[in-house]
């Protein structure tokens, strides 16, 4: 009898579907904790195992989910689940690290060049026609190469923008942290400082730490009153970490240059942000890992993991509970 597998929101690849269609008996979610509810937790009850991003399925939920051997997110993030009730029900949890690494830095680093030289600002003024004479000093940006870049976070994401801002822009790396980071300061001559004299001393600072309690508003008013004038700030990690409160009221008082964020603290972000007024601050839609390639390496990445353990083997990427 072929075991039971619960596929939940965000949709997988045509080719990953097939893949687990004919391993297991298929259940699509689309809308598990919303119009679907009612059958997604009747089909828990069944279920040894679940695939799929974006919804929060904590102990209220899981409740219902009694043969449940694993989920595999497809993301790298985990913040969803609630990891000490999976680990004292022995559900094994798994995740997506490596497949996001890259196409996650692609737009950390992206973001920071559209904040530096205000492209969003810029092109949006072609756009609207208002290009009528050659770009002067109030539209200046500034410039990236040879600049400090700060990352709070070194870890897959942090080193990956870290080595497009040494090697490709020949910038300095700082960064914070619990540990030295020795292969990193040997790769890329990285430099371990405290936060706070981190925030004081680079030219931009991106966050690439995951969320967690301990990092729940780990940026805030004091850490934004730390930054340089000219500094510019980058959020690629998750939108809590950040107070947005505090960063609105640092942007309107000019305590720094701009920020750049593709998360937030609500998401989709509202239309009546407060973020969204700022004219020194680039917003996108998260878009960490939006890409054709990136998300079809999830997918099977996610799918792999969910196999093997199902098969009763150690899975690639297991989140250590």
């Amino acid at each position: 009898m072929k075991k039971k597998v619960l596929v939940f929101s965000r949709a997988s690849s045509a080719e990953v579907m097939a893949d687990l269609r004919e391993r297991y008996e298929l259940s699509v979610f689309l809308d598990p904790l919303g119009a679907d509810r009612e059958a997604f937790v009747a089909a828990l009850a069944d279920a040894d195992g679940l695939i799929g991003a974006g919804s929060k399925l904590d102990e209220s939920v899981l409740q219902h989910a009694p043969k449940l051997q694993v989920i595999s997110t497809i993301s790298a993030g985990y913040d969803n689940y609630d990891v000490a009730y999976l680990k004292q029900r022995g559900i094994r949890l798994t995740n997506t690290p490596d497949a996001v690494t890259e196409t996650t830095a692609d737009t950390g680093f992206m973001l920071l060049m559209m904040t530096a030289r205000r492209a969003v600002e810029l092109a949006t003024l072609v756009r609207e026609g208002e290009w009528k004479a050659s770009i002067g000093e109030a539209h200046f940006g500034v410039d990236v190469h040879g600049k400090r870049l700060g990352i709070i976070g070194l870890g897959r994401i942090g080193a990956a923008v870290a080595r497009r801002a040494h090697f490709g822009f020949g910038m300095s790396i700082l960064y914070s942290g619990h540990s030295d980071k020795p292969q990193y300061e040997e790769e890329f001559g990285a430099r371990r400082l405290p936060m706070d004299a981190l925030l004081g001393e680079a030219d931009f600072v991106c966050v690439c730490v995951p969320l967690s309690a301990e990092t729940h508003h780990l940026i805030g008013e004091r850490e934004f009153g730390l930054l340089r004038k000219e500094a510019i700030f980058i959020n690629i990690a998750r939108g809590p970490v950040v107070d947005e409160t505090a960063l609105v009221a640092a942007l309107k008082a000019g305590k720094f240059r701009g920020a750049g964020l593709d998360v937030f603290q609500k998401e989709p972000l509202p239309g009546d942000s407060p973020l969204l007024a700022l004219p020194n601050l680039v917003a996108l839609p998260h878009i960490g890992s939006a890409t054709h390639e990136a998300r079809e390496l999830m997918a099977r990445t996610a799918a792999d993991n969910l196999i093997a353990v199902l098969d009763g083997r150690e899975p690639a990427y297991p989140v250590e509970l």
